[in-house]
């Protein structure tokens, strides 16, 4: 039986304009645990028709009073239903006050005004802030804010809000702060954090030379662990100004530390609020990949002070505009941070881990959405991800400089408004003089399109004929697909892997871009001295899955020495699933081509880390039809083993050449050679466990920061058994007062590929140290099993489907959005073989049919279902 009381959709072809703007508003805020009041004061303009009703949105909040120009309304003046406030008739212009009271101690959905660890804070993205008060919640009312908020002196010492702080002061035993936006927002960008806070505090100066105050409000005692951050926020500032000329337009840059949240972090103006564990770090409690992920969301998260609250999105459909934009912008910052070869692999690894198998199932969606039915679950990897990469295909197309003044052009043009798609792709028209609307099909079509490149050599003319074509297939909303935009950059190599010259459109070249428009094409290259390797989308030109005619000695080629590192990386990625997809590959040649690359001086560690890592087992399930994980499982395990046994000498004497690092530096060099040490232990522990088992206890028990000892347990939960419950128990009693480096204890116990990691994991979710409430620890166990196990997960039972099933129904009583986001473990259950696919189905249509279910989980199950 399925529910048929679901919500109807919200469609982008119903915008139209508020009729109503609101320019100024002033929030006073009497904070209570319980019982906190809230008054509104807005300055109100109609714009649109003149009949039209003013409609505020509002949820669980207890209506006090309502007054219209210092006339206290009656309830027969207005109407109030659980989501809105009607009032049906008033002037055009008028002042209203708005008073609530809100429960934020009660408050387990994390959005609105919520308690997290004895303080006030604040998530109001996407539809927050109608948990606060009234209010048109919608991007496209910007608002000046003028902030005042009491609390008691004992608990709460800081008061915080966007702006400049304007004024404070005592009121007895409480105390009060005003705090002024002089820069028109909308709601999702209000933000408050009340509470005992300590403080690292910085300073920078602007390339216009204002000195900017930098504060970082973290726990009591952590002040210490946010250096990183305050770094990576001071290297972020001076970037934008380099590379965009985007300077910071206020005297006070803020950042907060909260444990309980949905999100990573959240970019209110001048007040960003972020995950804890996405900003504390030292080296004994953050591993290498904490310390980038903190580089790249503080980098992120500032950004969108342009990219996002400067200008910002008309509606919820562009929320693409900001976080494409916004991801491409972060993802530059880290590869000039860090090496743009080896962050251009990690970012296709990303999508392709995320984002293709959306595009490939059932929750597939445009970038930019035609409907929704809640927001809060397009906040997907087709969004940032995807979205990111038509961003980086336009720069490809039009060059740096030009993309500089198209960038230019946008944000000046709209600076202070609510833009669109279409006001993007014009500020490209604007400064090139060509048409931009063709790359609209990339934000409105879903689903990854194939690229295809047949090739023809003839050797007694020396012509090389590449024939291309494209295809999307269809996805469960649209069946037809346009040929849309596709940028591929093409290079030539010999037999050999060196590079081999061409002549293209009258030029010698060993390198060149192409940009595929149509369903076909034919490109011709003169002047190619010997048959060729064909290197196609280099750098990963474009979001599409690459066919390409070749044999496998062209693949090891382009392994052993593509001068395109990601080809290079991507090739071997290429001989390896079908390597382990075939059950008569064999590791040999693939061990030769590694210990190549492995023992080649000019390649830097980080990159030598990728090029050891094989494809995961998700990324195996996306090039087998139907989907067996036990068979996959085997394969990998049983390759890994052989390639392993290959290399061991090799592996074993790299691994002694790389030294455990004494002090440790978060450097990109030496997180490179942590990285690369770490990969070999991951594959010498995968020849004879009883060998192993000595090599990893001592890596374990040696570690002298936290990616060493990480690395450690990983190798140990390969071999499991006493030496793995022996860390697991020391590394428990060392951090059990660590909230951050628990939720990673947690998680290597549940994505450890063991058959008894289920029965492992309901003992976790029954741990005192678990709680549901907390975003990071139920992640750090539900979803650390169904994305990191799949092994388990799949498991032939059904158990763990039915285990991540209730996990998301208990989860989803008090906090939707969370809840929701596992719900694509179950998404693409039809390309799996029996019996999974049934018990996938059977699953979804238990959760479908339980009462009471969230909007957002309904509508991402339903379609799951329906898919």
């Amino acid at each position: 039986m399925y529910r048929t009381d679901i919500a109807r959709p919200i469609r982008l072809t119903d915008y139209r304009a508020p009729d109503f703007h609101i320019t100024d508003t002033r929030l006073d805020f009497d904070l209570h645990p319980t019982q906190t009041q809230v008054k509104a004061t807005y300055s109100v303009e109609r714009r649109g028709a003149e009949d039209a009703p003013l409609v505020l949105l509002g949820e669980r909040l207890t209506l006090k009073t309502v007054r219209l120009d210092g006339a206290d309304l009656t309830p027969a003046d207005y109407q109030v239903t659980a989501e809105t406030l009607t009032i049906k008739s008033v002037p055009d212009r008028f002042k209203l006050e708005i008073a609530v009271e809100i429960n934020p101690q009660d408050n387990k959905t994390l959005e609105g005004l919520y308690m997290s660890s004895g303080r006030y804070c604040t998530q109001c993205e996407a539809e927050g802030f109608r948990k606060i008060v009234y209010f048109p919640d919608r991007p496209d009312v910007l608002s000046k804010y003028t902030v005042r908020m009491r609390a008691p002196k004992a608990g709460f010492p800081r008061l915080l809000s966007n702006g400049n702080l304007i004024e404070t002061g005592e009121d007895g035993d409480a105390h009060y702060a005003v705090w002024e936006d002089p820069f028109p927002k909308p709601a999702y960008l209000f933000a408050l954090v009340a509470g005992e806070l300590d403080v690292l505090e910085d300073r920078f100066t602007t390339m216009s030379g204002r000195t900017v105050e930098l504060k970082i409000f973290v726990d009591t005692g952590m002040s210490a662990r946010a250096e990183y951050a305050m770094d990576a926020l001071k290297r972020s500032m001076r970037w934008d100004e380099d590379a965009y000329g985007r300077e910071y337009d206020l005297d006070l840059f803020m950042i907060v530390a909260v444990r309980d949240f949905n999100f990573g972090a959240m970019e209110n103006k001048g007040l960003n609020i972020f995950n804890a564990s996405l900003l504390l770090a030292d080296p004994e409690t953050a591993t290498d990949l904490d310390y980038e992920r903190i580089e790249s969301v503080v980098a992120h998260e500032y950004f969108h002070n342009w990219s996002g609250n400067r200008v910002t999105c008309r509606d919820w459909f562009q929320l693409c505009l900001k976080e494409g934009l916004t991801v491409f912008r972060d993802q530059s910052f880290s590869g000039d941070q860090r090496g743009h070869a080896v962050q251009r692999i990690k970012d296709v690894k990303m999508l392709r881990a995320r984002q293709f198998p959306e595009d490939a199932g059932p929750l597939a969606h445009p970038v930019r959405p035609a409907s929704y039915l809640k927001i809060d679950n397009f906040y997907t990897a087709t969004i940032y991800e995807k979205g990111a990469e038509i961003v980086g295909m336009l720069k490809t197309v039009v060059g740096p400089d030009v993309y500089r003044r198209a960038l230019d052009h946008y944000f000046e043009t709209n600076d202070g408004t609510a833009a669109t798609l279409e006001d993007f792709l014009t500020s490209f028209e604007a400064v090139t003089g060509e048409d931009f609307a063709p790359w609209l099909k990339w934000y409105v079509q879903a689903g990854t399109p194939t690229l295809g490149i047949g090739v023809t050599y003839d050797a007694a003319s020396k012509r090389l004929t590449l024939n291309l074509s494209q295809q999307t297939p269809p996805t469960p909303t649209q069946a037809h697909k346009s040929p849309v935009p596709i940028p591929v950059r093409l290079g030539l190599l010999t037999q050999d892997g060196a590079p081999l010259s061409f002549v293209h459109d009258g030029a010698t070249v060993t390198d060149t871009l192409f940009l595929l428009t149509g369903e076909r094409a034919q490109l011709i290259f003169e002047d190619v001295a010997e048959a060729p390797v064909v290197s196609a989308l280099r750098g990963f030109s474009a979001p599409v899955k690459l066919r390409l005619d070749e044999p496998e000695a062209h693949r090891f080629a382009r392994f052993r020495g593509d001068p395109d590192p990601f080809n290079r990386w991507e090739a071997a990625q290429s001989l390896a699933k079908a390597l382990i997809l075939d059950p008569q590959g064999s590791a040999a040649d693939y061990a030769e081509a590694l210990r190549a690359t492995l023992s080649d001086a000019t390649l830097d560690a980080a990159f030598k880390a990728l090029m050891t890592a094989l494809p995961t087992e998700m990324d195996l399930a996306q090039s087998l039809t139907p989907v067996d994980p036990a068979f996959i499982h085997a394969r990998r395990k049983a390759f890994k083993t052989e390639l392993a046994a290959a290399l061991k000498t090799d592996a074993q004497a790299l691994y002694d050449a790389v030294p455990a690092e004494v002090q440790f530096s978060p450097d990109a060099a030496s997180a490179g050679r942590r990285a690369l040490r770490n990969a070999l232990l991951d594959l010498i522990v995968s020849v004879d466990p009883n060998t192993a088992t000595t090599l990893a206890e001592t890596h374990y028990r040696s570690a002298t920061n936290m990616t060493d000892m990480i690395a450690g347990l990983n190798a140990l939960s390969q071999i499991h058994g006493e030496p793995y419950q022996r860390a697991l128990d020391h590394f428990y009693e060392r951090y059990k007062f660590e909230p951050l480096v628990l939720d990673k204890w947690f998680a290597v116990q549940a994505a450890c590929a063991h058959p008894e990691t289920l029965e492992r994991v309901r003992r976790l979710i029954a741990h005192p140290d678990f709680d549901r409430k907390v975003p990071n620890r139920w992640r750090s166990v539900a979803q650390a099993f169904a994305a990191n196990n799949p092994a388990v997960f799949h498991d032939i039972s059904g158990e763990g489907y039915a285990f991540i099933a209730d996990e998301i129904l208990s989860v989803d009583r008090f906090n939707p959005m969370t809840a929701a986001r596992l719900i694509e473990a179950f998404g693409g259950f039809k390309r799996y073989a029996e019996p999974h696919a049934g018990l996938m189905k059977a699953v979804l249509e238990r959760i479908v049919a339980t009462d009471g279910l969230s909007k957002n989980v309904a509508e991402l199950a339903g379609k799951a279902l329906a898919g």
